[in-house]
């Protein structure tokens, strides 16, 4: 019993330490979402992730393209991280 309630405040203590540190707003995160969308269709690929950050201090947005591969090959994976603007 012991164990599940150290486990279990461990668990609560985690998630609430993420959550302060998440201070990004839904408008930062449609921000991303939107140069994710300029991104792929600048390279031809699909958005498979854009998500806000903070790196150094500054707001960044680390945005996920499948570019579609060579001859069918399967699509590769390009990962960038650009200011948010």
């Amino acid at each position: 019993m012991k164990v599940k309630r150290v486990l279990s405040g461990l668990l609560l203590a985690t998630a609430l330490t993420a959550m302060q540190g998440s201070s990004l707003s839904n408008a930062q995160a449609a921000d991303c979402y939107a140069l994710g969308l300029e991104l792929a269709a600048k390279y031809g690929g699909q958005l498979a992730r854009a998500m806000p950050f903070v790196q150094d201090g500054q707001q960044v947005c680390r945005i996920v393209i499948l570019v579609p591969g060579r001859d069918g090959a399967r699509p590769r994976r390009a990962e960038y991280v650009v200011p948010a603007e």
